[in-house]
């Protein structure tokens, strides 16, 4: 990356304000990637989460918690027949938009963790032509942009 601007002269300026600084203040705790992941592949009730992170009752719940303050998820009541009324969680708009994020570690992994336990576990593939899924950085004009390429310019 080039840092260009001000931003060119790191001292100059603080990162307090940075997106990715407040991304990892939402979703930086492997709990919440966990909680975030089945999510994506449907989960929806309390003890799903729970079950099929491994996390304890306690900390999922202040998780899940957590990501309906950051409107990541929300909370839905539902009610089974004959008993009390309860709460599932649906992914938001926003949960939604940070699937390309959760992707990219996944994709990551991939690339450069599962060759320590005989490879990748999971498959990630297009439902309509079955082509591999995968993450990649391109510009508003749909180049694909390497790190040497992307210019960081401060915005005010």
């Amino acid at each position: 990356m080039t840092l260009t601007g001000v931003v060119a002269d790191r001292d100059s300026w603080s990162a307090e304000r940075c997106s990715l600084d407040r991304a990892f203040a939402v979703i930086g705790t492997r709990s919440a990637v966990l909680l975030m992941r089945e999510a994506y592949y449907g989960a929806t009730r309390f003890d799903d989460f729970v079950a099929r992170t491994g996390l304890t009752d306690a900390s999922a719940a202040a998780r899940l918690k957590d990501l309906v303050a950051e409107g990541l998820l929300e909370r839905r009541p539902y009610r089974e027949p004959g008993q009390r009324s309860r709460s599932e969680y649906a992914l938001t708009q926003a949960g939604a938009e940070l699937l390309p994020a959760i992707l990219g570690l996944f994709n990551w992994g991939d690339a450069h963790l599962a060759g320590r336990d005989g490879g990748p576990p999971l498959a990630l593939s297009h439902a309509n032509c079955g082509a591999a899924v995968s993450t990649t950085v391109r510009c508003a004009d749909g180049h694909e942009v390497g790190l040497d390429e992307i210019e960081v310019t401060a915005r005010r």
